[in-house]
Formats: structure tokens, sequence, C-alpha cells
């Protein structure tokens, strides 16, 4: 594992919080909002990987492999904290290779994460969670799901789901052995710092450059990038070991998003939808092909995907409201935000398509 040092941001001693997964889309505003917060940072980052979410940001650089236990035990060494983001999502079924990256980089990297920070004694883990290892009610899947509902195993679900789910069994057994653990439950990430970028944030380049002509319905439960964030610096400050906390913005359409697209960017929405019923075959035989013949092609529209859209889960947020004090914003400012970062670094190119009218946030 190599490293590279620089000197602290605050200008203090304070052992650095370790985080994981800061060139994604809840790393990268993560990141920003801890030194922003004059928190000295270490980030663990793959050489290979796209890491530009970093560039000029004062924080001390790790690289290594979550599924490498020796080098997260080196990696985590003399760091107090420690948020682990990291994960690799993916709405495909994929293949046996696929599905072995899945497990080892999510629940097996977890487990590395884990068990790094317990010999080192790095105090509280925040690990980040996902929506969709949230059970719910099987009779009305649209009713608010709370944290206590337990992850349906019995009917097709993404390898991802059951990965994160998985990820759950490893934080709860670190917890009984009295490692102090507590997860962010994270819903479809919407906001800046996209660098990657996020699928959400490529369907509103995509819909602002006019390359969206038509549009599936259904539903899912959103949070702002900076949401999530509290979210996880509540979990850190106050959150009690042992338990989960979801943290959404708002429950919306596809229709929904497509009304906030319009009215951001000034590019008239597409009129044609496509119902679910008949977009679920056709993607089954898109994502099975392009699986196999195009492995890195991003799809947008995966049978898992559709799958989730169509049961229009909804969030039960009270227990974060009321045991953290998590205060949501809105989806809107989420959305300008996002709009705001794509077309700074020149993703918009449809020269009809509105200037911002917020601008992006500048952060050390």
């Amino acid at each position: 594992m190599d490293s590279d040092s620089p000197s602290s941001p605050s200008g203090t001693s304070a052992p650095p919080v370790f985080l994981t997964g800061a060139a994604g889309h809840v790393g990268a505003n993560l990141v920003r909002r801890l030194l922003d917060d004059d928190i000295r940072v270490r980030v663990l980052l793959r050489p290979e990987d796209n890491n530009e979410a970093l560039e000029g940001l004062d924080v001390e650089r790790v690289y290594g492999d979550l599924r490498d236990l020796d080098a997260m035990r080196q990696a985590v060494a003399g760091c107090h904290g420690v948020y682990h983001v990291a994960a690799l999502v993916s709405t495909i079924d994929g293949d046996d290779a696929h599905r072995r990256d899945v497990f080892e980089s999510n629940v097996l990297g977890t487990r590395n994460v884990l068990q790094a920070a317990r010999e080192s004694d790095a105090g509280k883990v925040v690990v980040t969670g996902s929506f969709s290892a949230v059970g719910y009610d099987l009779d009305d899947t649209s009713a608010p799901a709370r944290e206590s509902m337990p992850f349906y195993p019995m009917e097709r679900t993404m390898p991802y789901e059951r990965s994160k789910a998985m990820v759950e069994s490893e934080c709860w057994h670190a917890a009984a052995t009295g490692q102090e653990v507590v997860i962010a439950t994270c819903c479809a990430v919407l906001g800046g710092n996209d660098f990657l970028p996020s699928r959400v944030g490529r369907t509103l380049c995509d819909f602002a450059n006019r390359k969206l002509h038509a549009y599936v319905d259904g539903g899912f439960e959103f949070v702002a990038a900076n949401d999530i964030v509290q979210g996880h610096r509540l979990c850190m400050e106050r959150g009690r070991s042992g338990e989960k906390y979801i943290f959404s913005t708002q429950f919306q359409t596809i229709s929904d998003l497509l009304d906030h697209f319009q009215e951001i960017t000034g590019v008239q929405r597409p009129r044609r939808q496509i119902p679910l019923g008949l977009m679920l075959p056709l993607a089954e035989v898109s994502s099975h092909l392009l699986s196999r013949l195009y492995p890195s092609y991003p799809q947008r529209f995966t049978p898992g995907a559709i799958r989730l859209l169509q049961l229009r889960r909804h969030a039960d947020t009270s227990k974060a409201r009321e045991e953290l004090g998590f205060q949501p914003s809105t989806i809107r400012a989420a959305l300008e935000d996002a709009y705001a970062f794509h077309f700074e670094r020149g993703a918009i190119t449809n020269t009809r398509a509105k200037r911002p009218e917020r601008a992006v946030a500048t952060q050390a």
C-alpha cells in the first residue's frame, strides 16, 4: 500500500478520520463537508480508479484495496472515526465473475474495514447502507418502510441488494462483539460533486442535451447529497451502535423528476412513456446482451432498476428525525446543484439549455 501525506488541513495534530469511497458521489460530498468542518481526513483510493473528485483537496491519500485485510490495517492505523462509504454499486445480474466481485468488494471489504478499525482502536464506524436492503410491506410495497423491516430474499433481487443485506449482517456481528458501528441508510442520491457521474446525473445530462426521447414511470426514494452527508455526520455524532437510520429527502416518480428537469434546464421533457410492463422484457434481453458483449457499457434501465421503480417504495425517516435531529432539504435544490455542477464541467452541450440559476458551491 502506498501513501501520500500532506499537512493537516486544520493545522492540528488531531488524528485523521478515515474515509473509503471518497471518489464516489456520497464520498466526494462527505469529504468536502469534513474539510469544511476542519477535520483531518485520510482517504482510501485505488490508483486504477477515476479519482478526479479528490483533485486539489488537502487530504491524506492512501492506496489499497478493500479486499486486502493487511492493506486496510495499514490504512486505518492512527485514525479515529471511520466512514466506510465505498461499495461496488450495480443494478445488473452479471456473470459469475461480476457477482463474486460484488460480494468480495462489498461484504468482505466491509468485514476487513471493521476488523482493521477494531484492531487499531479507531473508534466508531459509520457504514453506508442501501435502502434496497431494507424490507417492505409485502402486501403494500408503497407503504413507508422502517429500519426494523427485514430484507425479503424470497424474490428475484440484484446481487448488489443481497450484498448490502449481508453488509448489514457484518455490521451487526461486529456490534455484538462490542464494536461501535452505525449504518447510514442511503436512497438514490441527487446533487453536485457527481464526478463519475451517477445514474441520475447521466440522465440529467442526457435530458439537457436532448438525448432522452422516452421514459418509464415508477418511483423511488431520493436523497439530496447534502442530506445524506448530514446523515453520516449525525450517525457519527449521535447514532446508537448497532442501529441503522434511513435518510431520504423525498419520494419522487420519474415523471416528477422530468418536471424538475424541464424547469431547471429549459428543455422540453419527452412525451413518450413506455409502460413498465413492456419495458421489463425489453430490459431483460438488452441487459443480457450488453452484460456479455459490452460489459463496460452503462445500462440505464436494467431489470433490477425497473423492478425497484415498480415497487414505488417509500421511506419512513422518523427514526432519524427523532433520534438524530435529521432535517431534510428539498429535491429541487439538489437537482439545481447537480445541474450547475454538470453545466460548469461542460457536460451540457445543448446551447439552448438554460444557464444554471445557482452557482456551484465552492469548497476547500
